[in-house]
């Protein structure tokens, strides 16, 4: 008995070591494509400039590929095995149905497009052109059930990554984008690669790195002053060049805000709008409301009228043939008459 139980012991040590070892590999796989993903938002809004992002753009391209990856991480489909290949495409395209005036139906019938992973990076480049990515990923998010269905535990759909998701891509909304919806881009046939290098670079070198604190990199302090250079990286420029990197810099950053101001503006304008519709309506749901509580007590007291004008008659009716009325209702008065020699009661 001791060396079955000792091996059934072991047993359960390698299960729970393999369960571990795959959640933690699941964990850090969401964790490398979210800070990827917050990586090539970033260095997006830094390439923006007046002109449109297209599929040309190689930030553009590895920053779909970076989204499609998170789409599909844990996606396990749902339907049966006849259903052909699935993409994250048929989770948009059931989650995100009822958003209001969306691409979805469009991209569904688009002659030119055949394959679900072909459609889903249409919807990409259709949704950051409308400036709703963020909103239609939001709204998928909301139909618990549905997502569900398409993912399995451990996915970043299902997990608070997904709200970080929507959070990052907000910013999107300040860029332009313009895309053909054809050619090898939206080719489903083989999966997107991701190239980390520009990543690599972008945490290597100074001119990445920003002021916000979620992206700042600490330095080193401890080092004396006869040291090493803090940097090795960082090449021996003059003052004038210094400066003048300075200066592109804060120009460069300052389009991003401007356009991130003049988007955020756009955005409140939209949603005053909206605001607007939404008071309006709701004050002629409320005098449709208060027209209704009216007929509502007009054709109360006609029914009442009715009843009483038919409690008269039945009263009239009643004593007419022998009954009386009380508050209680019709009573029957006994009326005793002769009938061949017998006492009977006629009613």
């Amino acid at each position: 008995m001791e060396p079955s139980c000792v091996q059934a012991t072991m047993a359960m040590l390698d299960v729970s070591k393999k369960t571990s070892s795959i959640s933690r590999s699941v964990a850090v796989e969401r964790k490398n494509l979210i800070t990827v993903c917050r990586f090539s938002v970033k260095t997006l809004l830094e390439k923006y400039t007046a002109e449109p992002i297209d599929d040309s753009s190689e930030e553009f391209i590895n920053f779909a590929a970076v989204l499609e990856h998170i789409l599909s991480h844990g996606f396990t489909g749902s339907g049966s095995w006849f259903d052909g290949q699935r993409s994250y495409w048929d989770f948009i395209r059931l989650a995100c149905g009822k958003v209001q005036n969306s691409c979805i139906s469009s991209i569904e019938n688009m002659e030119n497009i055949s394959t679900s992973r072909a459609k889903g990076r249409a919807w990409i480049r259709v949704a950051l052109m409308e400036k709703r990515l963020s909103e239609y990923i939001s709204t998928a998010l909301r139909d618990s059930r549905t997502t569900r269905r398409f993912y399995g535990d451990g996915a970043i759909m299902l997990r608070e990554e997904a709200t970080v998701l929507t959070g990052m891509l907000i910013g999107l909304g300040a860029i332009d984008f313009s895309f053909c919806l054809k050619g090898e881009a939206l080719d489903g046939k083989s999966s997107a690669v991701i190239d980390y290098t520009p990543y690599l670079k972008f945490t290597q070198s100074y001119d990445y790195l920003s002021d916000d604190d979620d992206d700042r990199r600490s330095i080193d302090s401890s080092t004396s002053d006869d040291s090493v250079p803090e940097h090795p990286y960082v090449p021996l420029v003059t003052d004038e060049e210094s400066w003048a990197n300075k200066c592109r810099k804060m120009e460069q950053r300052f389009k991003i805000v401007y356009a991130q101001k003049g988007y955020l503006e756009e955005l409140v304008r939209l949603r005053e709008s909206q605001l607007t519709n939404v008071e309006t309506e709701n004050k002629e749901l409320n005098a449709r409301l208060v027209e209704l509580e009216e007929q509502s007590q007009q054709e109360k007291r006609e029914l009442e009228a009715i009843v009483l004008e038919l409690q008269e008659q039945l009263v009239q009716h009643g004593t007419q043939n022998g009954f009386t009325w009380n508050q209680k209702g019709f009573y029957l008065e006994p009326k005793r008459v002769m009938l061949w020699g017998k006492v009977e009661n006629p009613y």
